[in-house]
């Protein structure tokens, strides 16, 4: 099965490049062990980021079950030719629980879908680890890979990219029941089949098997993917996109599906999404990602309404939302309702060569993403300091030369911003008050 390729990053961000940090590698997450050495060749640290994006609030996520996967400290980096390297994903650490929604939210380019692809095992990290049920994972066989796709699934963002059209509904059900739930007879594997799809409303069961898919709309396309999915009956369910491609009309039904079978299955869902409004509504914590790192995570109700990081307050303030969504922004509590993205900031050195990147693949571009060539500066996360600081309105010289670690601003909450004080001084002043 191959994945549908991601939609390119916003031009003008360069490869952050640095030398190695000093005395070695440090742990990222406290308790957490130290992540493998890398070459200095091989990988260099982006300049200004500290040894750690230290955060010790709770995730609200953990009180719907138990932890079923983990990240700690994940990063990803491709080489880009030239000795240029990508540090695609940098020190994302966050927990899926069992019957809980959370949310990874950011524009394209962000590095989403590469977290996904992780967590997936379908790309190896650089660094940090990843836990199942409290079991490192390490996908390094096709055996490995198997057994591990048997707890962990991935559904696409194009079910029509990531169906073959050669093949009937009927093929696509059939095999991952027989490779994962071991049917004997053909009597059984009919039986689970057509149970599959009344589990994700396409009946009769019998009108859809013989379809191949496009003889199917959109929506039940992606039904099929989710009869895939479940066919190996995982614990960890890991949506990428998953209505993005659908039309406006049924997106809203899709949503109710997953939450149905969320529900019916206590599944640990991964939602990612580029609309913040629907995550509102759909996930129980929302983790925004800028970058390649996580610059605010928070319960999805508090951090819309109410969000801390410049970032997170420019997609709020951005998202057309009937129910008033970040209504507090708008009535003058913060700095968001006056925000606004700064013009590009020219790079600190002349000539650089800004590469196709989105954070999901080898050799400098992904699938199916058009030739690059040269690309404005200043447009993308910048290269050093704060990924954000480029487009930040309020970014200082720190923001330009640091990369802030994520700091808590409640028990459920944390932003990586230097600035908070004058981003979020409601939020910062509640905290520092000992009001949570």
């Amino acid at each position: 099965m191959t994945s549908p390729t991601d939609t390119p990053q916003p031009p003008g961000r360069t490869p952050h490049r640095s030398a190695p940090r000093p005395g070695g590698e440090t742990p990222l997450v406290p308790g957490a062990s130290p992540r493998t050495p890398v070459p200095p060749e091989a990988r260099e640290a982006p300049q200004g980021r500290p040894p750690a994006r230290e955060a010790r609030e709770r995730s609200v996520a953990a009180e719907r079950g138990p932890l079923a996967m983990e990240a700690v400290s994940l990063d990803k980096d491709f080489r880009l030719g030239r000795g240029e390297v990508l540090h695609a994903v940098r020190g994302v650490s966050f927990g899926l629980y069992r019957g809980a929604v959370v949310a990874l939210v950011g524009e394209s380019g962000s590095g989403k879908s590469t977290v996904a692809r992780l967590l997936a095992g379908q790309e190896h990290p650089t660094g940090g680890s990843i836990r199942l049920d409290g079991e490192p994972v390490e996908v390094s066989s096709r055996r490995a890979f198997r057994q591990h796709k048997s707890k962990v699934q991935l559904v696409f963002q194009d079910p029509f990219s990531s169906l073959n059209p050669v093949h009937t509904v009927r093929y696509h059900l059939e095999r991952p029941v027989k490779l994962h739930r071991g049917t004997r007879s053909a009597d059984e594997t009919a039986r689970e089949v057509t149970a599959l799809l009344e589990q994700v409303r396409l009946t009769p069961a019998g009108k859809f098997l013989p379809k191949f898919p496009h003889e199917l709309s959109g929506g039940q396309r992606q039904r099929v993917s989710f009869a895939r999915a479940l066919a190996a009956r995982p614990r960890v369910l890991l949506a990428d996109e998953p209505v993005s491609m659908l039309d406006v009309s049924i997106r809203l039904e899709m949503l109710s599906l997953l939450d149905d079978l969320r529900r019916r299955f206590q599944l640990a869902l991964l939602y990612i999404t580029h609309d913040i409004a629907s995550a509102r509504y759909f996930a129980d914590e929302v983790l925004v990602m800028y970058g390649g790192e996580i610059v605010e995570r928070g319960p999805a109700e508090e951090l819309t309404q109410s969000p801390a990081h410049p970032y997170t307050q420019l997609l709020v303030a951005s998202a057309p939302d009937p129910d008033n969504l970040g209504s507090a922004l708008r009535g003058g509590t913060g700095h968001a309702g006056r925000l606004s993205l700064r013009p590009p900031v020219p790079p600190a050195t002349s000539g650089a060569h800004s590469a196709p990147q989105d954070g999901t693949a080898p050799g400098g571009t992904a699938p199916g993403a058009a030739a690059a060539g040269r690309r404005p500066a200043g447009t993308g996360p910048a290269a050093t300091g704060c990924p954000f600081s480029a487009r930040c309105p309020l970014a200082d010289d720190r923001c330009r030369t640091d990369d802030p670690p994520l700091r808590r601003v409640s028990a459920v909450r944390a932003a990586a911003c230097w600035r908070l004080d004058v981003a979020a001084p409601g939020i910062l002043a509640q905290s520092q008050g000992g009001g949570t």
